[in-house]
């Protein structure tokens, strides 16, 4: 990874190792006080990743109980609810949007296509895999019912995730040197 010698790869480099301490101490706390479901285990991990330390934060305040057995009743309230949900769904449409942009970067799309490919790679990972795939048991253990029924509200998740991804990767990555380079630092910098 090209790491900038400049201020901002002092402060990128920061970033990433309290990220990586961050998702150190959420594996170890989602595998020893917080007993939930395998699929939000995964989401939380991706969120901490993506978003390094502002992410554990909201881990910490929405879905960690604060003794053990508690766990139920600490995320019953409504708004620790939406909370989790809004996880589940970011988890899964930004991996699609960085997959996407991974592979944009490689195929060498213009700006402009490479939003329409990330939004497309982040709605069928964030539908078939994040929404359907892990919560089929939902429906019946039925896969395609459960296309069926997250559609909507993934379309509508999606929307607004991209709304307030699609600015600020557009503009970043098109004028921050590296900012389209996957290998590079600035590239998941921007992404975070």
């Amino acid at each position: 990874m090209i790491i900038p010698e400049s201020t901002i790869g002092g402060v990128l480099l920061l970033w990433f190792i309290l990220t990586a301490l961050s998702l150190v101490f959420l594996i170890y706390d989602l595998q020893k006080n917080t007993p939930t479901l395998g699929v939000m285990k995964l989401a939380w991990a991706l969120i901490v990743l993506y978003t390094g330390p502002v992410g554990l934060f909201v881990y910490l305040l929405s879905c960690r109980q604060p003794m053990p057995g508690s766990h139920e009743m600490y995320i019953a309230a409504h708004w620790k609810q939406s909370v989790g949900s809004l996880m589940h769904c970011v988890a899964g449409d930004a991996t699609g949007i960085i997959l996407g942009a991974i592979i944009t970067f490689h195929l060498g799309l213009p700006n402009g296509l490479d939003l329409i490919f990330e939004y497309v790679m982040a709605f069928i990972v964030g539908l078939f895999v994040f929404q359907a795939l892990f919560m089929r048991s939902m429906f019946g253990g039925s896969y395609f019912t459960a296309v069926k029924k997250t559609f909507f509200s993934e379309t509508v998740s999606m929307n607004f995730v991209m709304v307030g991804m699609i600015p600020v990767m557009a503009i970043l990555r098109a004028k921050v040197p590296g900012g389209d380079d996957p290998a590079g630092l600035m590239f998941w910098g921007i992404s975070s």
